[in-house]
């Protein structure tokens, strides 16, 4: 089609090369994202808009695109489609923005899988924020606190929130099906992981539940591990497949961890990492207890 038309009545459309450069000119942008499949067509525009239209072109952040955890494209087709709508119903929303805002250049892998570390790392963002975790790294402090803030649009929260291991939650989650979240709730105020029941703690737990029932495999979590902390796990896991139940789990470890030269202090950390993703955690006993011993030894037999 060849004819005219009126620019100031908005008829038609700019051309690929020119139109980002018009909207950042236009609209004073200072800042545009852009995904990788259109780079040349950034480069273009960042030049007419720097040259021709004197506007100095916005900083850029080149994203790509989310990937399965196989590595593989996300789709229908697939069937591997991950929605925010099924994410949150065992997660929170905060925990969707931090998986998008911690990192936002290359291809990123995404799964449910991924949620409780997310739960557990915007805690520890937050303490870091509330100053109860203390970063002597001044970068590291500096981009805690940024990233916390744009988490939260910015607008944080006047005072932290209640913290509890969301696989802990998990863990407690798949040992009751009926009136969970009561029990759970029970169970935190045993260990003292809670002071006083609240409804915040027990939506966690209805995620926590939703968590525990759609996936019951707990994924392997990479621990830095010499050969003597395996070999004390070897003899946990012995003592915990046992045809009579040890009479004090607690004692039990800080028996082997102390017969072995290992420091218990130490061995009840690893056991907190294997089985909470956390350095630290309720006693240790009672909590492999409520778990279950031979559970506990399936997921510890992992690590050997």
């Amino acid at each position: 089609h060849n004819g005219e038309a009126d620019i100031t009545k908005d008829l038609g459309k700019l051309a690929w090369k020119v139109e980002f450069a018009a909207r950042w000119a236009a609209f004073d942008i200072r800042f545009e994202a852009y995904g990788k499949d259109i780079m040349d067509s950034v480069k273009v525009n960042d030049w007419v808009s720097d040259e021709i239209l004197n506007f100095p072109h916005p900083h850029h952040v080149k994203y790509e695109m989310f990937l399965d955890k196989g590595g593989k494209k996300i789709s229908k087709s697939l069937g591997n489609v991950v929605t925010g709508q099924k994410w949150m119903e065992f997660g929170s929303p905060k925990s969707i923005l931090l998986l998008l805002y911690k990192r936002i250049t290359g291809a990123r892998e995404l799964g449910f899988e991924d949620i409780p570390s997310l739960m557990n790392e915007y805690n520890e963002l937050e303490d870091i924020f509330f100053g109860k975790i203390k970063v002597d790294n001044q970068a590291k402090l500096i981009k805690s606190k940024g990233l916390y803030e744009y988490v939260n649009l910015l607008d944080p929260p006047k005072e932290p929130s209640i913290h509890v291991n969301y696989r802990l939650l998990v863990e407690l989650a798949k040992m009751f099906k009926e009136n969970r979240t009561e029990r759970v709730m029970k169970k935190l105020l045993d260990y003292g992981a809670i002071k006083n029941p609240d409804p915040e703690i027990e939506k966690l737990i209805e995620l926590a539940g939703n968590f525990a029932d759609e996936f019951d495999q707990q994924e392997k979590i990479e621990i830095d591990m010499d050969e003597s902390a395996k070999k004390i796990l070897k003899l946990l896991v012995d003592a915990l497949n046992a045809e009579e139940e040890p009479e004090d789990i607690q004692n039990t470890i800080y028996q082997i961890a102390k017969s072995n030269g290992v420091e218990p202090k130490d061995f009840f950390k690893i056991l907190y990492q294997i089985i909470l993703g956390t350095s630290r955690g309720p006693k240790i006993g009672p909590l492999i207890s409520d778990i279950g011993r031979k559970q506990v030894a399936k997921t510890v037999s992992k690590y050997i």
